[in-house]
């Protein structure tokens, strides 16, 4: 059955808007180029959208060539603003940008293990109401927020998990009581996989898996072009998988005696202390990540080192490609961004010695930056779905 002209407007006009951001400023024979549409339709179109306040002209094209210069059309990036929230379990971490995910503003605060839950979530919702002030006076519709452990799969919401901090699930309470902001969650690794897909190491990949290693471990799960998150929301808790060459086995409270125990920050730091390496503590990096670049550098018995850790994570993505067969692992976070490629050449190596099943391994390129960045990805497509959608 047919689309109605107001349908029809309607589906054009997201479609030219989401071009416009992604790949913009356009002009109208671009937009008519990538649509498909005809001229008379994106003309009609162009004016609807400057009409609603949604896009203006920024600029020119073709001063290079006779004749009239064409209008170059772009999203109108402060008609409102986006957040994203990294919190870890020491931390917030907060940007401020734009429609177009220019950054505004930013700010990291360290919230202390001894530090009371309604003092933690006061000092966050500061933190981020600070930085909004700062990056101006639109209004900020949407807010992405990226966190450890569960996500419910039924009502969306952060399950409370043992060994993380309370203040956690009182601080996203909080924030969609009080902001008249869309607010969202997400298990951070889920966005750090969703940020190297979109802007990262995967841009050519719909079907892979990111190993998050940092000061915790962590898998998110990517098969055509959708993250998989689970019966229970708990895709990807690699940290619990049992392996060989631990003490024990885990629990289901305790990850200890699971691939933690191989390959989390401080079972590396000791790996490294092992070799002659030095992981200094404190900072928001994890000690690994900075004995890893030590390591590349040529501190202790470096290369030593870097093959055993390559062995202890090919355990797990070992595991991940028997199950999944993804084709394609990423090692992100920290440590897989200060190991970068030669890291992953060794896991990749060792990776094919243990599996029948071809695995390319990629470093990621956002280290511990993907979490923000999908934060704020995820807060974009909220506010496109809200705002680029003028009636018919």
């Amino acid at each position: 059955m047919p689309a109605s002209p107001s349908t029809a407007r309607a589906i054009n006009d997201r479609l030219a808007l989401r071009l416009l951001q992604q790949d913009g400023p356009l002009t109208a024979t671009q937009l008519k180029t990538l649509t498909g549409l005809s001229r008379p339709t994106v003309a009609d179109l162009v004016e609807r959208l400057q009409g609603a306040g949604l896009i203006q002209v920024v600029g020119e094209a073709g001063a290079e060539r006779r004749g009239p210069n064409a209008r170059l059309y772009g999203i109108v990036a402060d008609r409102a603003h986006l957040a994203g929230l990294d919190v870890r379990t020491d931390s917030v971490a907060v940007v401020v940008a734009d429609l177009l995910g220019v950054t505004l503003a930013e700010a990291t605060l360290p919230i202390g293990g001894s530090t009371a839950v309604d003092e933690a979530v006061e000092q966050a919702v500061a933190l981020l109401e600070r930085t909004a002030r700062t990056a101006g006076t639109a209004p900020l519709h949407s807010v992405g927020i990226g966190a450890p452990g569960l996500i419910d799969p039924v009502t969306g919401e952060l399950r409370d998990t043992t060994g993380l901090p309370a203040w956690h699930r009182s601080l996203v309470r909080v924030l969609q009581e009080r902001l008249p902001a869309t607010v969202l969650v997400e298990n951070e690794t889920n966005l750090a996989a969703v940020a190297e897909h979109r802007v990262g190491a995967a841009r050519d990949r719909d079907t892979f898996v990111l190993l998050w290693l940092g000061h915790g471990i962590g898998a998110a799960v990517m098969l055509d072009g959708k993250l998989r998150r689970g019966a229970s929301g708990g895709a990807g808790e690699l940290g619990f998988l049992p392996v060989p060459g631990t003490t024990g086995i885990p629990s289901a409270a305790n990850c200890d005696g699971g691939f933690h125990s191989l390959a989390g920050s401080a079972a590396l730091c000791e790996l490294a202390a092992a070799h002659g390496i030095t992981a200094p503590a404190g900072g928001r990096e994890p000690g690994a990540a900075a004995a890893v670049r030590a390591a590349l550098a040529g501190e202790g018995d470096g290369d030593t080192f870097l093959g055993d850790l390559a062995d202890r994570l090919a355990l797990g993505a070992a595991a991940v490609a028997s199950v999944l067969d993804p084709g394609c692992v990423l090692l992100a976070g920290e440590v897989g961004h200060a190991g970068g490629d030669e890291l992953a050449a060794r896991v990749e190596e060792r990776l094919a010695a243990m599996s029948p099943l071809r695995t390319e391994v990629r470093a990621g390129l956002l280290g511990g930056t993907a979490v923000l960045r999908g934060a704020l990805l995820a807060a974009r497509e909220a506010a496109q779905e809200a705002l680029f959608a003028p009636a018919g």
